[in-house]
This record gives structure tokens, C-alpha cells and sequence, in this order.
């Protein structure tokens, strides 16, 4: 099945002789002992002290493959709202939303494959089938004077539309949308989020939440083979963080957008994976000792079949997602 997916969107940069300090610098102004994730270094396309003007180019219909969203084959389609098939979380419901409502039939579509997993489970020999795969939207970076100066609210979604040559109708609109209401909603009791739409701001959001004594941590795979696997938890669990971290997630958007949450109640792990084809994965879990304020209908409870407030939940972050903690 085909769906819409994102315009390419060209960046023309101007190299500006006034211009702040690039995304990059910025990080290692900020954060001088901290390196910066692959992943992140991934989304640094554009250079040093650069501005741009915004072309759209190469509109193309793209098939929308399945994201690994938690490390596991879950069909997250980026097009129509309830269209696809296996466990279509919708669009603008990324399984990372707590308060959204699955589906009667999402955890029947592919019984072998478990997005979330227990606490308790994260041990040497536990096997896991994942799918450790990149979201097909490879949206990189803005300077921050970039992105600060488009509009990015619910209420200048027309602008927004007009400046990305975006009809108002399509399904690239819908998404857009849904990014920017997913946003501005309203989050857990306790949590706070936001939405970087640059890597500075997101370096801010950090640091005012944690300080400046960070790390910065996400998923590495060794190859390129997004099959889906059973993975094998090897020796070296490590217990990175008790309760205070942010937790940063690539969203559906034209540039890079990553919605930001840090609450009291998570814990983050490197877990190493080994399939039997011999791939290796240095993953990157999340645990959430607090699931009580979940929508009690949300996908996490009926693959698990617990309740909230239960028993620690956790999944595994994407490559392209970011975890930081306290050093």
C-alpha cells in the first residue's frame, strides 16, 4: 500500500557572516565534555554558520514502511488516519504518547513481536524479537535562527502549510498537524515536555532540567539490516540512570523536531543484543516505574496484560532517539 509521506524539502544554505554558532559548536559550548550521539551527528547536515531559504523540490509518493518504534516491528504509518494494516498506531500517536488509546485489534496484528517488555526481563539471556530500524523520515536540523523564525503553533498552521508548499488536504498536512497538536497537548501529571525544533533548544531544554553534568546516549546498530530478529540480551546490562532523565523522540516533521519529556519515575539501561546471525546492537532501554497515569487502554497494558501502576514497563529507544542522564 502506498501513502503520502513528507516533500523533500531542499535547504539553500547561505554561509551568513553575522550568524550564531552553529548547532554543533553550540553543543560543544554548551557541553564541552559531553560527545555527541551518532545519532545526533546523523542530523548535522548543513554545515557551520549558515542560514537558509526554503525550497521545496522532489515531491515524490514514497511506500511508507514500518518504523521500529520501541526496537520492535511496529507499523507506525505516516498517511491516512486508519488506514494500514498490522499495528497501525495512527498518525500523531506514536506508541511514546501515554495518553492515547490503542486500538482492540493492535496487539492481535503481529503476536510475536512485543513492543514493550518488564523490568524484571532486562537480564543476560532473555530473548527479544526487535526490529532496530530508522524512521523512514530523515528530517535533519535547522540552525536555530532558522527554525525560530517559522511558525511552529496550531494557530499559524495555514503559514506554516504555505511556506512548505503544503496543501492544506494532504496527508503531508495531516501530519504536520498532528506533530503540532501532539506538542502543544497537555502531558502527564508530573511530566515535563516540550518540543525542540532545533538542537540548541533541545540542549537547553536538557540542561535546564538536569544541568550541565550530562551524557547523551541512544541506540547503535553495527549494520544495516533492518529485519526483524530475535535478539538475544547478552553480558553487560548496565543500569544508567534512576528516575531523572529526558527522554528526547524524533517526530513527523519537514526539519528535525524531537518531542522532549523528563519525569522522576524513568530509568534508562544499555542493554547489549545478539541475533543468531551474529548482528549486535547496543540498545538503549527506557523503563517507567510509574505507569499509573497511562490511558489504561494504552498499547503497553494489552501486549503485557497488566494494569497501570503495576509493574515497571520498558522498550527500547530507536536510533534516532536521544536519553539523557546525570554523568
Amino acid at each position: 500500500m502506498k501513502f503520502h509521506f513528507f516533500p523533500i524539502i531542499t535547504f539553500v544554505m547561505i554561509v551568513a557572516t553575522n550568524a550564531a554558532l552553529s548547532p554543533e559548536l553550540y553543543w560543544k559550548s554548551m557541553l564541552p565534555n559531553t560527545p555527541i550521539p551518532k545519532s545526533i551527528t546523523n542530523l548535522l547536515h548543513f554545515g557551520k554558520n549558515l542560514v537558509c531559504s526554503l525550497k521545496r523540490s522532489n515531491l515524490k509518493d514514497q511506500k511508507v514502511e514500518k518504523l521500529g518504534y520501541g526496537g520492535v516491528n511496529v507499523g507506525v504509518y505516516k498517511g491516512y488516519y486508519g488506514s494500514g494494516t498490522n499495528v497501525n498506531v495512527g498518525v500523531g500517536h506514536s506508541p511514546f504518547d501515554y495518553l492515547y488509546a490503542a486500538s482492540d485489534t493492535q496487539s492481535h496484528d503481529d503476536p510475536n513481536v512485543a513492543l514493550f517488555f518488564m523490568e524484571k526481563d532486562l537480564h543476560r539471556g532473555t530473548k527479544l524479537n526487535s526490529h532496530f530500524t530508522k524512521a523512514s523520515n530523515e528530517a535533519t536540523f535547522l540552525p536555530r535562527q532558522v527554525a525560530d523564525s517559522i511558525p511552529f503553533s496550531s494557530n499559524k498552521v495555514k503559514d506554516i502549510l504555505s511556506k512548505f508548499s503544503v496543501e492544506p488536504w494532504s496527508d503531508e498536512a495531516r501530519i504536520m498537524k498532528n506533530t503540532i497538536n501532539e506538542c502543544e497537548a497537555k502531558g502527564l501529571k508530573g511530566e515535563e515536555k516540550y518540543c525542540a525544533t532545533s538542537l540548541e533548544s533541545m540542549v537547553d531544554f536538557a540542561t535546564s532540567k538536569l544541568g550541565k553534568n550530562i551524557k547523551a546516549f541512544s541506540t547503535e546498530k553495527a549494520e544495516n539490516d533492518t529485519k526483524l530478529k530475535k535478539y538475544t540480551i547478552t553480558e553487560g546490562v548496565k543500569n544508567l540512570a534512576h528516575n531523572k532523565v529526558v527522554v528526547c523522540h524524533k517526530q513527523n516533521y519537514p526539519y528535525a523536531v524531537f518531542y522532549c519529556h523528563k519525569t522522576d519515575t524513568t530509568k534508562a539501561y544499555f542493554v547489549p543484543l545478539e541475533s543468531a546471525d551474529g548482528s549486535r546492537v547496543k540498545a538503549i532501554a527506557v523503563c517507567h516505574t510509574d505507569t499509573s497515569k497511562w490511558n489504561p487502554k494504552h498499547l503497553a497494558f494489552k501486549v503485557l496484560k497488566v494494569q497501570p501502576g503495576t509493574f515497571p514497563i520498558c522498550h527500547f529507544l530507536p536510533e534516532d532517539h536521544v536519553v539523557w542522564l546525570l554523568k
